[in-house]
């Protein structure tokens, strides 16, 4: 009887976070990842199932049992595919952390075999891009006829873990996103900017090639949507020169030095500094009158938020009233709503 989650990438920075509240929801995850070593030293640690293997071998047998996976190990552009036909072939809801607008185009194409399989295939459960798809589809009923939406993220405290810097470094040299009039389209880094009312601070903030660029236009409809970043000047600076440096950029020798020396450092915030850290989302959508609708909502820190959000939405996959099958977002399946039911969190309407 397929009644199980499984967690992949369960040693990773936020995977082991996933997996430590996935137990203390009482889900009784199954753990697991590529590295035995390093799966089995999590596993016994929280008391856990386990079971190793590699995404590039058939491990259809691996998942027999399993009604969801959660893949939390990226970066995804060079797992998602392979875990998500899988869950296919074997009829097991699929779910990940992405943020990678690519993964959530590609899989996007696998609607009809998900709904064939009677699955979900669920990307981006953590604040990749939960609370972004609620605030966005909150938006969209506030002014139904609206044609365009803008979105920004401002944190305060916390830091990037290795897994999504190393992301980031996969990505250097292919610049930002938008959507404009119902397509993507490759806009260059750091090249637009827009100062972002938060209402207690004003913040300059540049545009970021975001999951939302993909989720929010499958949720909303909305034709037009940038996705902006409060960054320092300096390295706003540094996004426009990499216009200028993408061959370099591109090179593997590259990624693979920058990497290496991510890997030197911490894994990602300590406790503490996911206690004290806030996220914070600013949106605004427009109509073609010109009216305009804007909110906010206030977050826990990032990786601390995307635990609570992927073990929520595992959790409901798991529950036999659960029905939703193919291709879905966050907020299409759970509502504008479902990110206020978190521990710190709140939505504030703007003027």
């Amino acid at each position: 009887m397929k009644n199980r989650l499984l967690i992949y990438g369960c040693n990773g920075y936020t995977g082991k976070l996933i997996a430590e509240i996935a137990v203390k929801n009482g889900l009784n995850p199954v753990l697991s990842g590529r590295n035995e070593q390093a799966v089995k030293s999590v596993a016994n640690t929280l008391k856990c199932d386990y079971r190793a293997f590699d995404l590039a071998d058939d491990f259809s047998s691996q998942l027999s049992d399993i009604k969801t996976v959660l893949h939390c190990a990226g970066p995804f552009m060079y797992t998602a595919v392979a875990m998500a036909k899988t869950c296919i072939a074997t009829n097991t809801h699929y779910l990940d952390i992405t943020g990678e607008i690519s993964v959530f185009e590609t899989l996007k194409r696998l609607d009809e075999k998900a709904k064939a399989a009677k699955i979900t295939v669920m990307p981006g459960v953590g604040f990749d891009v939960v609370p972004t798809d609620c605030l966005s589809l909150y938006l969209k009923e506030q002014l139904p006829d609206a044609t365009s939406l803008e979105l920004c993220l401002m944190n305060k405290g916390g830091m990037l873990s290795h897994g999504t810097t190393i992301t980031v470094i996969e990505n250097l040299g292919e610049g930002s996103a938008i959507r404009s009039n119902g397509k993507i389209i490759n806009t260059k880094s750091g090249s637009h900017t827009r100062e972002i009312d938060f209402g207690s601070t004003k913040k300059l903030a540049v545009e970021i090639p975001w999951g939302d660029v993909s989720t929010a236009h499958f949720t909303t409809g909305i034709p037009n949507i940038r996705v902006y970043n409060v960054l320092p000047m300096s390295l706003i600076k540094n996004m426009k020169r990499s216009n200028y440096l993408g061959f370099i950029l591109k090179q593997r020798w590259v990624k693979d030095y920058l990497i290496k020396k991510v890997k030197q450092r911490p894994a990602g915030p300590d406790e503490q500094m996911r206690k004290e850290a806030q996220s914070f989302i600013w949106g605004e959508v427009k109509n073609d009158k010109g009216e305009t609708k804007r909110a906010m909502l206030t977050l826990p820190e990032g990786y601390f938020l995307t635990a609570l959000t992927a073990v929520k939405i595992a959790g409901e996959t798991l529950l036999e009233s659960y029905s939703s099958v193919g291709y879905k977002t966050p907020a299409s399946v759970f509502g504008a709503d479902f990110i206020l039911q978190f521990e710190d969190t709140k939505r504030d309407n703007l003027a």
